[in-house]
């Protein structure tokens, strides 16, 4: 009796060899192209992604600096302009930038203690408002938040205007107010010609366009600290001072060091509210700071090359107190 086709056993040579079910072993010139294609392409999509916004950041911001960079190390003026050619200098402009006494007599006093002055007071002034805003029912603080919010959307321009009408010295709102007490002559007293005074009053603009921002930022932050942490300082007998000090100030480390950060960059390269105050536009007055002594120095004396050569250190010192300062307020929670 015939055994049908497949049912029975060979052990001749047509028998069939049957496969391991498991994946054939890669031959040593197989290629191993998806896996690490996909895996490159992953990494290069956030790149891909990005490529738009580093070229215009590219263009908008490392050109110019680069340009500012090349100009410090030229001779360049007026008929440097003109022609297109410039005459390589060297460290030049800087010896001469760090030679000059206007440099360390006024230009960098006034840029570092205006500086100094002007963020701790917009900062001491926008935490005081937001502990106020936090205090508030929602809808009297919406209403407060956006008045606020005007003096921080005016233009520079228009609130620099403002105050030099508050302080005119003929029919300025404070010299008619001092002048009906009789504390200043009735002819009025030029406030712009004294120094002080003078960086008083822009400290006043500045804070005044400035505090919005922190007050806002630092509400933000204040309204995520937990209650029950203020509850258990309370029971433990601390004041608001030390509730402040030991409870919200550690939380809000972070929210502080953002606004500090922003507060001196943008405290330091203070333009319009100087340059267009009286005598803040004059080469040689005492009420000029790093950023104006720059512009006045490179469009109102044509010598482009030191006008470079000062926003280069103006940079320079910047990044230095930017730097030293995130690194003294991060050390304690090892953010280095």
């Amino acid at each position: 009796m015939r055994t049908p086709v497949g049912l029975g056993t060979s052990s001749g040579p047509e028998q069939e060899v049957q496969r391991p079910s498991g994946p054939s072993p890669r031959r040593p010139g197989a290629r191993r192209a998806p896996l690490l294609g996909m895996r490159g392409r992953r990494a290069l999509l956030p790149w891909v992604l990005l490529t738009p916004a580093l070229t215009v950041i590219g263009l908008l911001l490392l050109f110019p600096l680069g340009r500012i960079v090349w100009l410090s190390f030229r001779e360049y003026r007026l008929r440097n302009l003109v022609s297109g050619e410039s005459e390589f200098v060297g460290l030049d402009n800087y010896l001469t930038l760090l030679t000059d006494p206007y440099l360390w007599q006024v230009a960098m006093l006034n840029t570092v203690v205006f500086a100094a002055v002007a963020v701790l007071t917009t900062i001491v002034v926008g935490t005081l408002v937001a502990l106020l805003l936090s205090t508030l029912n929602p809808v009297l603080r919406i209403f407060v938040v956006s008045c606020i919010m005007v003096a921080w959307a005016m233009p520079a321009v228009s609130g620099t205007y403002v105050w030099l009408w508050i302080f005119d010295v003929d029919s300025g709102v404070v010299a008619q107010a001092l002048g009906s007490m009789g504390l200043v002559d009735p002819s009025g007293y030029n406030w712009f010609a004294d120094r002080l005074f003078f960086y008083a009053i822009v400290t006043l603009n500045v804070v005044h366009g400035g505090f919005p921002f922190v007050a806002v930022t630092v509400l933000a932050g204040l309204l995520t600290v937990p209650r029950e942490l203020h509850e258990a300082a309370r029971i433990d007998g601390a004041g608001a001072w030390k509730r402040f000090w030991h409870v919200t100030f550690p939380v809000l480390r972070p929210v502080f060091a953002v606004v500090t950060v922003l507060s001196t960059i943008w405290d330091f390269k203070v333009f319009a509210q100087i340059y267009l105050m009286p005598g803040g536009d004059v080469g040689g007055s005492q009420m000029l700071n790093l950023g104006v002594w720059s512009y006045v120095r490179s469009f109102g004396h044509n010598d482009y090359g030191l006008g470079s050569a000062i926003a280069v250190l103006l940079t320079l010192l910047l990044l230095v107190v930017t730097v030293f300062y995130l690194r003294a307020l991060f050390r304690e929670d090892g953010l280095r």
